[in-house]
């Protein structure tokens, strides 16, 4: 079966559709089944396995629907050189955040566009530098509390600490929100993919 959109987001991220949406795409959600933790990003730089990783969904999907393009995402974070993905519960989440937010990070998104019946491979990392505000022990303790900090790489989403953590960024805010809205509308382009404006929200 063909699903009924232009291109199919492989990523069940709620943030990731939201963007696509507010920007124009008609699209079909259908989830890969990866296991990033079976995926092999040994000796590889921060950026490389998160393109890697998004390659490996894009692919997972592709194999299924062969004549469809496929979108696949994985936001990574970078500090001092090494990869924090998402943390495994409340504990990991607390010491994620001391160490993010005591200096400046990067937060990367390899973004991977495949379409298997024209042999098409597209994929790269977008980079943005975040520089945090010095945040309190009230601060830290009411957003572990809230559960915010679940299923995001780095334990946190911008879209929800924005001016409280964050002093600038240096780079694409849809990056740090799992999107590089910027470089995905320039792959999609290339695809033969353009938006209709719609509204949403």
């Amino acid at each position: 079966m063909k699903p009924d959109g232009t291109f199919i987001l492989a990523s069940a991220s709620p943030r990731r559709k939201l963007l696509l949406q507010r920007a124009g795409y008609r699209f079909e959600v259908i989830p890969s089944r990866v296991d990033e933790s079976n995926v092999d990003i040994c000796g590889l730089t921060c950026e490389q396995a998160a393109a890697r990783l998004a390659l490996a969904k894009a692919q997972d999907v592709a194999a299924s629907y062969p004549d469809c393009l496929v979108l696949a995402a994985d936001t990574v974070v970078d500090s001092d050189g090494t990869l924090i993905g998402k943390p495994a519960d409340v504990a990991e989440a607390e010491a994620i955040l001391r160490r993010l937010f005591r200096k400046p990070h990067r937060v990367i998104t390899g973004i991977a566009l495949v379409r298997k019946s024209r042999n098409l491979e597209l994929c790269e990392s977008c980079i943005t530098w975040v520089y945090p505000k010095k945040i309190t022990e009230e601060q830290l303790a009411a957003y572990l509390a809230s559960g915010d900090w679940q299923g995001k790489a780095g334990a946190y989403g911008i879209q929800e600490i924005n001016d409280a953590f964050v002093e600038r960024i240096d780079g694409s805010f849809s990056n740090v929100v799992g999107l590089p809205m910027e470089r995905v509308q320039s792959l999609l382009k290339q695809c033969g993919i353009v938006p209709i404006p719609t509204k949403v929200g």
